[in-house]
């Protein structure tokens, strides 16, 4: 067992104890004693590692699936400490059933705040509603954050570094602040633990389906979507969407559903939309080992503000931030028998510039779309048509972000 850890434990005990227990004093007693008592300056966390593995005597350790892995370090009737390791990115934008605060031991990571409003419950676990962004910052090692349960603390957190580790001191449950959702931007709220197997079981047979080419998997899905409520129908349409779009008959399918549950149902495309978005970056990111481009990738998955995005960037690399991301996209572009890509903006086949120019092209009119600047006479000679063309091609990608009109 971890000394500097099990005296943690012990001081936060101790000063939660004189505010009788108080479930809205255990956040700022949280973080105060972390802020006093910095793990990331008094643990030598391959010692840590290596005691842990080696000696028996450690707390009891949760069946929990969350961290990669979870350790706990101190355990009491009312709150515990743990170590969360992350070898992934991000974890999803989610609230807590729990309070208390973190802190980042090792590496650094994006954290993102939000608010979820006119929210419109459609079940207890399904809801439609409006997510916004309302901060975004940079935390280091060394960062203390508190946490608040409930709607009060939704947020996510994207780790840079492979690891990252952090510690969290936490309450077990905080009544009344449940169900955990997890949000899918811009319009949904899930509960992931919601525990609908038949739903999970048909998700699985329809994969089953796919997998094995199945004729008929096209007509099932429709026969499921003209039947289901809205919160099933949208598991499924979730679901079998890549595969519907590779069919073509998406947007068939897609009506059928907003034809059955109307006005609620038109919230739902957007968050499917992002989904696929999300998906295309986080792939791209995976298979690219620069650090600075992966620092890039990962601002495009979770800042939606160019403000936030450009103050991130000018916070990692000295100087102009618009001319380091246009740096970056030179060094991203790729030309393939497919096209011109820029992530995951594609030049279309419509516009009328072919071979090396598409790839010089699609450079410049992304320097033109991130600057207010006058147009640059290479795009005045393609013509409005074209000029739209491209501007189209930006707005539908992650780059949209970043356009200053």
């Amino acid at each position: 067992m971890n000394s500097f850890f099990t005296e943690l434990g012990r001081k936060v005990y101790g000063r939660w104890l004189e505010a009788n227990f108080s479930l809205a004093a255990f956040p700022g007693i949280a973080r105060s004693t972390l802020e006093e008592n910095p793990p990331s300056e008094h643990v030598d966390l391959e010692e840590l590692i290596q005691e842990f593995l080696i000696s028996d005597d450690q707390p009891y350790q949760s069946g929990s699936g969350f961290g990669q892995p979870e350790l706990i370090v101190y355990d009491s009737p009312k709150f515990y400490i743990q170590l969360l390791f992350w070898l992934d990115g991000t974890t999803d934008i989610h609230q807590h059933e729990f309070s208390g605060a973190f802190h980042v031991m090792a590496g650094s990571s994006i954290h993102s705040e939000f608010a979820f409003e006119n929210a419109n419950s459609i079940t207890a676990h399904f809801r439609i509603g409006d997510l916004r962004l309302t901060n975004a910052e940079l935390l280091q090692t060394g960062s203390t954050v508190r946490i608040s349960s409930g709607r009060r603390g939704i947020h996510s957190l994207f780790h840079l570094e492979t690891p990252s580790v952090t510690v969290v001191i936490r309450t077990h449950s905080d009544p009344g602040t449940g169900p955990q959702f997890t949000y899918l931007p811009p319009h949904l709220a899930i509960d992931p633990t919601q525990g609908d197997s038949l739903t999970a079981r048909r998700k699985q047979l329809l994969d089953a389906l796919e997998q094995s080419g199945d004729p008929n998997y096209p007509e099932l899905v429709l026969a499921m979507i003209k039947h289901l409520d809205l919160e099933r129908g949208f598991f499924i349409l979730q679901n079998c969407m890549g595969h519907l779009r590779d069919l073509g008959v998406w947007e068939d399918f897609w009506n059928v559903f907003l034809k059955k549950h109307g006005q609620p149902a038109a919230s739902i495309l957007p968050s499917l939309q992002e989904i696929i978005r999300r998906d295309g970056i986080a792939a791209l990111r995976g298979s690219i080992e620069d650090v600075e481009h992966r620092f890039f990738l990962a601002l495009l998955l979770n800042l939606d503000r160019r403000e936030d995005l450009l103050g991130m960037v000018a916070r990692k690399i000295p100087g102009d931030s618009v001319e380091t991301i246009l740096r970056w996209a030179g060094e991203l572009v790729q030309v393939t028998d497919g096209g011109t890509w820029l992530l995951d903006a594609c030049v279309p086949d419509e516009l009328e510039c072919v071979g090396e120019d598409q790839h010089l092209m699609i450079l410049e009119s992304l320097s033109y779309f991130l600057k207010e600047s006058p147009l640059p006479a290479s795009l005045k000679k393609l013509g409005k048509k074209n000029q739209e063309v491209l501007r189209k091609c930006f707005l539908k990608s992650s780059w949209r972000v970043l356009m200053t009109g």
